[in-house]
Formats: C-alpha cells, structure tokens, sequence
C-alpha cells in the first residue's frame, strides 16, 4: 500500500504498507491460489483497508482516490477471480486484476523520470513475484512522455521460479540452465524489436525495477542497512553488475539470509530473482543499468493524481 498527495511533479509519500505473502505459491504445481496464500493476503489487503479508512475519515484533506490490483498470480490461477471477489467481500477494497499491457505501463509511468535519462531508447523490466514484464520504450527527446513501443510479460517470476528451482540456482550449472530457459522466452522479442540492433547504434538506457535489482544495488554500494535514497537512481555499469551477480552467488543461502539488504523472509527470492535478470542482462548488452525502487504503486499514484485539481489536492491510495 502507498499513499500520497500530490508535491510538485510527483507526491509526498504519507504512509505506506508492505508485507510478503507469497500468494502465488503453490500456484505452479496445482494451478489453483492456496487457502492459506489468500488468507494471508487478506489479512493484509484488510490492513491496507483500515489504514485507508483511517485517512478518509480523520485526514480532514479531501476526498481519497483509491485504486486497487491484483496481477499475475490471479491472472493465472484457476480461482483468481474467486479470490478477488472473496477479498473485495471481506475487505471493502474495489480490487481488480489488470492485464499485462496495462501493468507494463504501470511499471513505466512510475519510472519515467528515469526512462527520460536515456537518449533514444529504453528497456524497462519488472521482475515480479508471478511475472517478469518487459517494456520497449521511445524517448522522446521534446520533453512528451516516453512512448510504449512493445512489451512482454513472461509467467515466471521469483516465487514461481522459487518453488521450480531454488536449489538448481545454487549451482554454477544449474543457475545457468535458469538463465538459459528464461532467455529462451526472451528470444521472440528480441526479433520482433531487434533490440540488440538499436543497442549498437547507441543511446539505449536499461532501466531495472524489482526486488532483485534493488538488492543487487544494495550488494555493490556495500550498505548495512537498505537506504532508498541511495538506491533508487543508483547507475551501474556492466562489471558492476557481474561483480554484484557474482556476490550474491557466492554468498549462498545462509550468506543471503544474513545480508542487511536481504533478511531471512526473502532468501528463496534471490537467486531465482538474479537468473531472470542475469537472462536479460546476457541478452541485451545495454552498457548502463539505472536501478529504480519504484513500481506499479507509485505508476498508480502519478495517474490517480494526473487530473486532480490543484485546488482540491485530495489523496491518493494505490
């Protein structure tokens, strides 16, 4: 949950909400949303909805403009929908679940300002719990906001691949036999776009949102504890990131557990996380990499708050 008012050309953050639940696990072997999983969820989808009640009723700031979603795991789930209707039920909240065009333009809106860095070009990821997403993007250079040129939303993200091959991926061989399937679902993109053409003519910026990225950041810039601040814009460069990749690989479950940016409730994420990126990494040798601690909340934050007026601020609540 994040909710904000309008500041300037983005928001102040007022209050904000995360918890992992893993609703989509078990997903891959049964097809189905565990009872378990929902009630997890629903337990803090119910926290978002006090929370946002609280600021509607005692703000005194005006209306609050609220929109919530759901994606991969309830897009791929036989009972998605039937979650969705048990959680609006007993949560009050208008979930919805999106589609992947939509939640690949959510991912680009909440990082535009980055995208704008780049000089003609930009490739955007979100490597997701259920899903990793995948935006083509034109910059354009007149100051209009970047153009979505395509997008791809593969169905493996850190939880699915978690629960497919954790273990493979503390391996040396069995890490790249993830990196290698993962590209293979990226090769058809790659010759629609010819992405890799555009990348030797220069100009091309790869822009990284996603747990996995933010933690490689974390790991190169050495912190002992996890500071947005620093992170969110951090550029790294190709040897930064193989140096980053290679760290994390050589620390190992116990070592990730134990690393200040990572935590015990997180490890099985990692290196799952790491071989969907490294995938794209290897593919599309884009020499910069701009990491980005942004997402679909703040993407529905900026479009909540595009046409408010600036008399009547309001919140918003994604």
């Amino acid at each position: 949950m994040l909710l904000g008012t309008p500041a300037g050309q983005g928001f102040q953050v007022l209050d904000s909400f995360s918890r992992v639940v893993r609703l989509g696990e078990g997903l891959y072997e049964t097809g189905r949303l565990s009872a378990e999983a929902m009630e997890r969820a629903i337990a803090s989808l119910s926290i978002c909805a006090e929370r946002a009640r609280r600021w509607a009723v005692d703000s005194g700031a005006g209306p609050l403009r609220l929109r919530a979603i759901a994606t991969e795991a309830c897009r791929q789930a036989e009972n998605g929908a039937e979650f969705i209707a048990l959680a609006r039920a007993r949560t009050g909240l208008p979930l919805e679940i999106i589609n992947t065009r939509e939640e690949a333009e959510l991912a680009m809106e909440s990082c535009a300002s980055l995208i704008a860095k780049a000089e003609r070009r930009a490739l955007l990821f979100d490597i997701g719990g259920g899903s990793t997403e995948v935006a083509w993007v034109r910059v354009n250079c007149n100051g209009a906001a970047p153009e979505l040129i395509g997008y791809l939303s593969l169905p493996v993200g850190v939880v699915t691949l978690s629960e497919r091959c954790t273990h493979a991926c503390y391996t040396e061989e069995g890490f790249a036999a993830v990196v290698e399937s993962v590209a293979a679902m990226l090769r058809p993109f790659e010759a629609v776009h010819r992405i890799s053409q555009e990348i030797r003519q220069g100009g091309v910026l790869m822009v990284g949102t996603s747990g996995t990225v933010t933690t490689l950041a974390g790991v190169s810039l050495k912190l002992e504890r996890y500071r947005r601040g620093l992170v969110d814009g951090f550029f790294m460069n190709r040897g930064a990131v193989e140096a980053a990749l290679a760290e994390a690989k050589a620390l190992g479950r116990e070592g990730l557990s134990r690393h200040p940016c990572i935590g015990a409730d997180r490890v099985d994420f990692v290196l799952p996380g790491c071989a969907i990126f490294a995938a794209i990494h290897e593919l599309w040798q884009i020499p910069d990499l701009v990491v980005a601690d942004r997402g679909l909340r703040e993407g529905m934050l900026m479009r909540l708050m595009r046409n408010v007026r600036p008399e009547r601020r309001g919140y918003g609540l994604a």
